[in-house]
């Protein structure tokens, strides 16, 4: 196949991608919801700061959309906070997609005001270029995958709003630098907001719930406008 047929090929998908995603958005814009995708390597520590960020949250009404290529482990452990999920197995795709997303919001019952995680796939490439119709992508990059990740992949860390420093607790053991960490972050993505975390000992978790209740209140506050 030519190099040209391939870049039209790409151009088809995801001009149909973007096209599930603005449907989603206008889901979402109607119902004043807040929607993060979460990104990450795997072994970052995604679920379990997802489920802490659930339990914090109490009474927040909340959805969740579980992405992995098998089993539905995680979903599992997610409604075992309480909270409703939905769990998206992507086979041999390496991210999730608009379609699969705007599937997945369908069987929610999305309440109006409230948060959706949406986890993405533990992936550092394909889910930096697919939009799901999130309000922003939050990156979760642990301190034990070494200081140049975000050199390494920078289209994910550009793409994404906020970056999650987790597992801070395990730095001393690891001899990272972790104002080495958020200085590439900012040398990749220099808006990018960085927020030091660790799912473990709860620390930095007031100053991620803050930014999330934040966010939520921003658009609600444009839902109400409209």
């Amino acid at each position: 196949m030519s190099q040209a047929r391939l870049v039209e090929i790409e151009t088809d998908i995801l001009a149909k991608n973007d096209a599930y995603a603005m449907a989603n958005r206008k889901v979402l814009a109607g119902l004043g919801a807040f929607a993060v995708n979460l990104v990450s390597s795997p072994g970052s520590g995604k679920t379990t700061l997802l489920c802490r960020t659930i339990e914090a949250l109490g009474d927040q009404p909340l959805s969740v959309i579980e992405g992995d290529q098998q089993t539905a482990n995680d979903a599992d452990r997610i409604r075992a906070t309480g909270a409703r999920a939905v769990q998206v197995n992507t086979g041999k795709g390496c991210h999730l997609d608009g379609h699969m997303v705007g599937h997945a919001m369908a069987h929610l019952d999305i309440a109006p005001g409230s948060l959706l995680f949406i986890e993405n796939v533990g992936n550092l490439v394909c889910p930096a270029g697919f939009d799901l119709g999130e309000d922003c992508k939050v990156a979760i990059l642990s301190v034990t995958e070494g200081e140049d990740k975000p050199l390494k992949y920078p289209d994910m860390f550009t793409a994404a709003r906020l970056a999650l420093l987790n597992k801070i607790d395990l730095a001393p053991h690891c001899d990272v630098d972790l104002d080495l960490y958020e200085a590439n972050l900012r040398r990749v993505n220099p808006g990018i907001e960085v927020i030091r975390i660790s799912a473990r000992t709860g620390h930095g978790m007031d100053n991620w719930l803050d930014w999330l209740s934040g966010s939520l209140t921003r658009k609600r506050g444009r839902a109400a406008a409209e």
